[in-house]
């Protein structure tokens, strides 16, 4: 089984590339970020006529996740439990699926826009919430994983230049900690370092050519159970998929499972 993540940002702008590049990949399951539309408007039958499945969480905001499933789409799941708020509302951040006898969570963490704002509060709440609704999945026998835009590198390495993260979000501490006790149930980072170039980023801003220079981050991720890290036969970042006119500014995360 082949099982990818994307923070596709805009999946009604960017559904050709989308549905070309799920044609090309071969992929059976992918979890979508940053849908930017309501869920009237998610382009369900184009996907269904691709032969996928989608469990859909969406308001039309800039937030929005998906599952996409050619195998299976069973016991779906919207929003956290017991999750957070911000300015009075539950974004539509996190959505789960089981997929052919694979439980994933697809998930898009809040940015938290500066340290010290009341995003970054909320953002730390969400991470905690979210450790909260997954520690019985991440704990079981069958394979589980939560993959998404973490909105946070998890090592000095997964930014092309920690100095020009001083003092902002995604590399602190704080964020760091939440990620390591969101991984203390069970739950392991399955896409190793290095993979086939010695930066492994997944996002690249589309301003200052951030991405001809490689000035990007990992913070696109799949954490897996110990059932789901024990199928794991490949992991690759698609850089690819980041290159040319209309590209997300995020690439495919893909991961290979020998699940029987």
């Amino acid at each position: 089984m082949r099982i990818a993540t994307w923070n596709v940002n805009s999946v009604t702008v960017r559904i050709d590339r989308l549905l070309a590049w799920l044609e090309r990949s071969g992929t059976d399951v992918l979890c979508l970020q940053e849908l930017k539309c309501e869920a009237a408007a998610f382009p369900a039958d184009r996907l269904r006529d691709a032969g996928y499945e989608a469990a859909v969480h969406a308001d039309g905001r800039w937030n929005g996740v998906a599952v996409l499933s050619r195998v299976g789409l069973a016991d779906t799941e919207s929003g956290l439990r017991a999750g957070p708020e911000f300015d009075g509302r539950a974004e539509p951040r996190a959505v789960a699926a089981t997929c052919g006898g694979v439980r994933v969570w697809s998930v898009y963490v809040p940015n938290g826009r500066e340290v010290g704002h009341p995003h970054f509060a909320y953002k730390l709440r969400w991470l905690q919430a979210l450790r909260e609704t997954v520690t019985a999945d991440a704990a079981g026998e069958r394979p589980f994983a939560v993959l998404g835009d973490f909105n946070v590198a998890p090592a000095d390495e997964d930014v092309y230049d920690l100095a020009a993260f001083e003092g902002a979000t995604h590399v602190t501490d704080e964020e760091r900690a939440a990620l390591a006790a969101l991984r203390d149930t069970g739950l392991s980072d399955v896409v190793p370092r290095p993979l086939k170039y010695d930066k492994p980023f997944t996002y690249w801003d589309y301003r200052q050519l951030c991405f001809p220079k490689n000035r990007g981050m990992r913070i696109d991720l799949v954490y897996g159970n110990r059932a789901f890290a024990a199928a794991v036969t490949d992991a690759y970042v698609d850089r690819e998929e980041r290159k040319g006119k209309g590209a997300s500014d995020h690439a495919p995360v893909v991961v290979d499972l020998d699940v029987g």
